[in-house]
């Protein structure tokens, strides 16, 4: 039975304090005098404006001309719909005046259109019939180059990633079976580990640098790549994979377990990783201006950045850089 509260006053208005957010209330009015209490007036609906949404800013992502972002809404009850809004920031300010909303977003994320080399502040607003919550916490979003984070959820159990999210650790320690019993969604064989999803079309740039011994995996990968498969040996996944050999350093292109022959003369510590959904590429280039690889591919979905170590060793993502003019081939 809904719980009643009664509030008495002397005046012909009150203020009704300490309401839930997002929710209705019916509110009636009676009259008090010597006799008695009158019947009570028609009942009046009253929705309570929501609370404000939650940005959830490791799986926000951001390329030159847009941004994904995604939130929790912050709400028990559903909420009719959201409002993003974008403001973009000055050279001399840290703060604007929002210049841009977009409202009636039915979910929690939304890719918002961006300009290349600018900032913005980003924030979500949750709206019911009785209005607009406050502003969510504001989100910085730098559209130099593409930023995401990694999912930690994806990594193999042997991995290990630093406290700002961007480097993982292969200590090749030896785990229980009971250990590497994990969920779906973990990597099992390849010691391995995804990137947000880059659900933007156009172009994504990110650079991965590694040390000389250490033998790795790089490129990208479909959400449902097989777990129990290692990067490149399968037709959900495209990767450069660096093999250390006692007589040479030795590098594979490798898509459904096929490569191409290549040897890189001057061992690279800087690898860039070029992703053109328009052209249906994915290609490989070093620090030295050197293209090395091109994937021709036909993307059926939007795809992860994927990262693997086949040794003991540290791999770090560069990402929100600018793509260097030979990058795209």
């Amino acid at each position: 039975m809904p719980q009643v509260s009664k509030v008495k006053v002397k005046e012909t208005h009150c203020s009704v304090t300490d309401l839930l957010p997002n929710a209705q209330y019916e509110l009636w009015v009676t009259a008090t005098n010597t006799t008695g209490i009158s019947p009570a007036s028609e009942k009046a609906l009253y929705m309570t404006v929501p609370s404000p949404p939650v940005i959830k800013g490791r799986e926000c992502t951001s390329c030159p001309e847009a941004a994904f972002i995604s939130w929790d809404s912050g709400n028990t009850n559903p909420v009719d719909s959201y409002t993003v809004e974008l403001s973009e920031m000055s050279a001399a300010s840290t703060h604007s005046d929002v210049t841009e909303s977009i409202v009636g977003v039915p979910t929690c994320q939304c890719v918002v259109q961006l300009q290349h080399g600018r900032r913005y502040l980003i924030s979500v607003r949750a709206v019911n019939v009785g209005g607009s919550s406050n502003r969510s916490e504001i989100l910085t979003v730098s559209t130099t180059g593409t930023f995401f984070h990694l999912l930690e959820d994806t990594a193999h159990p042997c991995l290990s990633i630093s406290e700002d999210g961007f480097t993982i650790f292969y200590e090749d320690e030896e785990l229980p079976i009971s250990a590497m019993a994990s969920d779906d969604n973990t990597f099992t064989r390849c010691v391995a580990i995804l990137g947000d999803l880059i659900p933007v079309r156009g172009r994504h740039y990110w650079e991965v640098e590694v040390d000389d011994d250490t033998e790795f995996r790089i490129g990208v990968a479909y959400m449902d790549t097989e777990r129990n498969s290692y990067l490149g040996a399968n037709s959900t996944s495209w990767c450069m994979r660096h093999i250390v050999t006692p007589s040479r350093h030795k590098y594979e292109f490798l898509h459904n377990g096929w490569s191409p022959d290549l040897r890189i003369t001057v061992n690279p510590v800087q690898i860039g990783v070029a992703l053109d959904y328009q052209e249906g590429t994915v290609s490989f280039n070093v620090d030295l201006k050197q293209h090395l690889h091109t994937f021709r591919c036909h993307f059926q979905n939007y795809v992860h950045p994927c990262f693997g170590l086949d040794s003991p060793g540290a791999l770090t993502v560069h990402n929100a850089i600018e793509a260097p003019d030979y990058a795209f081939v």
